[in-house]
């Protein structure tokens, strides 16, 4: 079977049942991907981030990976759901905080546009919590929907995103 290469954000803003902090539950749940049949190559610094949209919940703690796969895209994002739900995620309403968030950003610059899985996020282009970690482990990246660089659609975020970089 082929292999496919694919970016993963993860993040979260709760911490997760068992865990110190919201790092070491996500850090947790990247050591679970390659028993689901995603390996991880690659890992962006961790950005602390304001909620988007604006709310009073927590900070948000955001990273990308950078993972290969012999998973279709269906497969992957089944498998990425699985870890979710293991560490507690419970989908109520659209953008509540969450333990554990897990997308797919790119999966071989292959375009998904369904009920189950829409790859690129329609607002990835939007997203400073995304595009400056993608770009820790993408710098090349290029969005396969919009063709633009990533230097470019991170100049050109709109402005508000309160993101910083940790250790």
């Amino acid at each position: 079977m082929a292999v496919s290469s694919l970016y993963v954000a993860i993040g979260g803003n709760l911490v997760p049942d068992g865990f110190d902090s919201i790092q070491q539950g996500l850090e947790a749940a990247c050591d679970l991907l390659p028993e689901n049949g995603i390996q991880v190559k690659a890992r962006s610094y961790w950005y602390q981030t304001a909620a988007v949209p604006v709310s009073d919940q927590p900070d948000f703690l955001n990273a990308v990976l950078h993972c290969s796969t012999e998973l279709d895209a269906y497969s992957a994002l089944s498998a990425l759901q699985k870890i979710e739900q293991d560490f507690g995620r419970v989908r109520t309403v659209k953008n509540a905080a969450r333990v554990l968030d897990l997308d797919i950003i790119d999966f071989a610059g292959q375009i998904f546009e369904d009920e189950q899985l829409e790859v690129p996020h329609p607002r990835l282009h939007d997203r400073a919590f995304v595009l400056y970690p993608l770009r820790d482990v993408a710098p090349d990246w290029v969005h396969p929907v919009l063709k633009k660089e990533i230097d470019y659609l991170i100049a050109n975020l709109p402005a508000g995103q309160e993101i910083s970089r940790l250790g």
